[in-house]
């Protein structure tokens, strides 16, 4: 029996090799897109090291108390740290006390296991805590982090763990894994599998929340409308955004308008095989031949900046009211 991840079967051959030969090491670090399936495959092999009734060497039944627990990310073994708000960081008192944690004989299940999600976002002083611990790591605990990348982290750290780093997986096998696996109509899985760009994770997000689609299509046509709008009027939407973003996530907001900005500089390269919001082929098509090639590079590049300002929480207002007035102009 696989684990219950998409794609990814070269890295789950690999973990499911070490279990069976005796040979995990105390330190993995997982590494690769935000959504492409970096903590799902730490918690697969979690419940892989702790199983108490595993049907086969590598592996885990799913149904034991330890299994349950680990999926709930309550297990009394399980320590999981990551930052407390969207965007921030981890801080080195949240370290500190998984130390003090870690020190301690495994409650119930083999191992006490340390799960750090997006571990790139860990301070200076967060990090060189960790080092320590991974220079002396007690014999029954291991370590899982996850991070963009190998190359955020301390090089220090990196060189201290086993790194596994995660590709999206082909449009079609996402596809496939949701029709399959998920249930999702044809249709549905190609387009979230389009939109999610092989990530899984993103994928399987817009699957559950009901108001997707729904979403979606109001903050498209918002952009759509917002080209041929005033200076008055891009302003005032500009307000209403703010108002609205504990509700909408701006960020969520402004990388649905990436994608769709994209799609339309894709059309006019004389590439339509490459858009994510497949179901808007006729707008990006009209679009395309309407925004000059120049004003939509410039929007995309405020619509990166955008986002990067979110991250750090930066005064939303100013930033929202700068993104709308270097909106392309229809010609």
């Amino acid at each position: 029996m696989s684990w219950n991840l998409i794609g990814h079967a070269w890295a789950e051959k690999i973990l499911r090799q070490h279990l069976k030969n005796g040979d995990v090491h105390h330190a993995y670090l997982f590494t690769g897109a935000p959504g492409v399936g970096r903590r799902s495959l730490a918690l697969e092999f979690a419940k892989a090291i702790n199983c108490t009734n595993p049907p086969d060497p590598g592996n885990y039944c799913g149904t034991c108390s330890i299994c349950r627990h680990i999926a709930a990310l309550q297990q009394a073994d399980l320590h999981v740290i990551s930052s407390d708000t969207e965007g921030g960081m981890i801080k080195v008192d949240q370290m500190r006390e998984l130390q003090r944690s870690l020190i301690l004989t495994p409650y119930e299940a083999r191992y006490r296991i340390a799960l750090l999600l997006n571990f790139h976002r860990a301070n200076a002083n967060a990090q060189n805590a960790l080092l320590k611990t991974l220079e002396e790591a007690p014999a029954k605990v291991i370590l899982l982090l996850t991070a963009d990348s190998a190359e955020s982290l301390l090089p220090t750290i990196s060189s201290r763990c086993e790194i596994l780093r995660l590709r999206p997986v082909s449009i079609e096998t996402l596809a496939s894994a949701l029709v399959e696996q998920h249930q999702l109509p044809p249709e549905k899985a190609a387009l979230y599998a389009h939109i999610a760009n092989g990530r899984p994770g993103i994928a399987l997000r817009l699957a559950s929340d009901p108001k997707t689609d729904e979403k979606r299509t109001n903050w498209i046509g918002q952009l759509q409308d917002a080209l041929g709008y005033s200076i008055q009027q891009k302003l005032k939407l500009s307000e209403n955004l703010n108002k609205e973003k504990n509700a909408e996530p701006l960020g969520d907001i402004l990388k649905v308008w990436t994608s769709f900005v994209r799609d339309i500089l894709l059309m006019q390269a004389g590439k339509p095989a490459g858009i994510v919001n497949i179901d808007y082929d006729d707008e990006i098509s009209a679009l395309a031949n309407k925004v000059s090639r120049e004003d939509l590079l410039r929007f995309l590049k405020e619509l990166t900046r955008s986002l990067d300002l979110v991250e750090i929480n930066a005064n939303p207002r100013l930033m929202l009211d700068n993104l709308f007035l270097s909106l392309p102009v229809l010609q």
